[in-house]
């Protein structure tokens, strides 16, 4: 079992018209930052904001009258449930998405509402699949339509490959995400059969190596825990797509939580679009190590742009933070009317803007004294130290990075 470039030719033909041809564009600013030419492909424009809708609708198109008949089913707990949902009640077909129990409720909403049944059952996606094998597919005959381990599927994902060595010719090098291996494989594919000295690099996570652990043959334990890029937090690689990867991908990157907050609050700030965690990944791979893909020609898929609001309201913040922009300051003061105003004229002179301040009284110190704890907008790194330097020829005793806010 294998997939071809005319299998994602095919499948190219297929859904045209049926997903959004996205746009890939060289990035002047991302290029400059990270010397690299750097073209981005938006796949976070889809309609449900995730590439994942190409493999499921391809895979939708491939069935029979009798499959479609009895529906389709699908294990996820998000992009790709979105995808098999929107796809398959556009077709009339009918889908039942089982989840984990903790899935958050705005993905079980989103799935809802875009026409498929939805399923919660077990802890984990490997609890739902065993569910989904058993009970959906083996009992009702639903066709299970796999998230990444799937000719049809992989084929689908090819096509982004198709179009951005159209759309950006001159691309010598991919960094692509790698989370079950169906992204990474459908494009490497379609790119090593247009341009075969295309070098391809897959990116993952630390804690989600799965890639990087299965082509040491389960050597290198996967740790697991928190990420930011929860959509390829996968710990075990389709048989598939290992296959293709084994052929086609030229080295593995893993990129740390940091680098991938870092990218996405740089291609919030510099594009002025949202991604997920898993999108940004590639641009991670390209900040965390330049020099790999200084002076080459570098195409990233942003390929998703589904993250909770909440944790993007966060990683702005700490992206304003790691710029130095955003900066906490503890001044000293005497407990005295007038003072605040002084500190606060001394930050306004300086081009300061205070976006918080606490007054502290209950501390170790002098009774008649208090500590101003103050959270200031900067410029950048040398604005703030000129707002430090200025608080401190004033005669204020300063301490910097209260509240775990610090700049060098």
């Amino acid at each position: 079992m294998t997939v071809t470039i005319d299998d994602i030719r095919r499948a190219a033909a297929n859904i045209e018209g049926q997903v959004v041809r996205t746009a890939c564009t060289r990035s002047r600013v991302l290029s400059k930052l990270t010397g690299a030419e750097v073209w981005l492909k938006f796949e976070n424009f889809q309609f449900t904001a995730s590439f994942k809708e190409r493999g499921a609708l391809n895979k939708l198109l491939s069935l029979s009258a009798a499959e479609r008949a009895a529906g389709v089913c699908a294990m996820s707990a998000g992009n790709h449930a979105q995808g098999v949902a929107y796809h398959a009640t556009r077709l009339g077909i009918r889908s039942v998405i089982v989840m984990p129990r903790n899935t958050p409720f705005t993905k079980v909403r989103n799935t809802r509402e875009l026409g498929g049944e939805v399923i919660l059952h077990g802890e984990t996606l490997a609890d739902a699949q065993a569910y989904l094998e058993a009970e959906l597919v083996g009992r009702r005959g639903m066709t299970l339509v796999h998230p990444y381990d799937d000719p049809d599927v992989i084929a689908g994902q090819g096509t982004i490959g198709l179009e951005m060595l159209e759309q950006a010719p001159g691309l010598d090098t991919l960094a692509i995400p790698i989370g079950g291996g169906g992204l990474i494989s459908g494009i490497a594919i379609a790119a090593h059969a247009i341009k075969p000295e295309l070098r391809v690099i897959g990116v993952e996570s630390v804690g989600y190596a799965s890639a990087y652990a299965a082509l040491r043959d389960g050597d290198v334990p996967i740790k697991g825990g928190q990420t930011i890029a929860e959509g390829i937090a996968v710990k075990n690689i389709g048989r598939l797509t290992l296959q293709i990867i084994r052929e086609h991908v030229a080295e593995l990157m893993r990129v740390e939580e940091a680098a991938i907050e870092r990218a996405i609050g740089l291609i919030a700030g510099v594009e002025k679009v949202i991604v997920e965690g898993a999108g940004a990944v590639g641009l991670a791979a390209l900040l965390a190590d330049p020099a790999r893909f200084a002076g080459r020609t570098v195409g990233l898929v942003l390929c998703g742009g589904n993250i909770d609001t909440r944790l993007l309201a966060s990683v702005l913040l700490r992206q304003l933070v790691h710029e130095q922009r955003l900066i906490s300051l503890s001044i000293d003061i005497e407990d005295q009317p007038g003072f605040l105003a002084r500190v606060a004229g001394r930050i306004g002179e300086s081009g300061g803007n205070i976006v918080q301040v606490h007054h502290e009284r209950l501390h170790r110190g002098h009774a008649k004294s208090a500590t101003l704890e103050v959270l200031v907008e900067a410029q950048d790194e040398a604005h703030a130290r000129q707002i430090f330097d200025d608080l401190q020829n004033g005669g204020f005793t300063v301490r910097k990075g209260a509240g775990g806010m610090e700049f060098e």
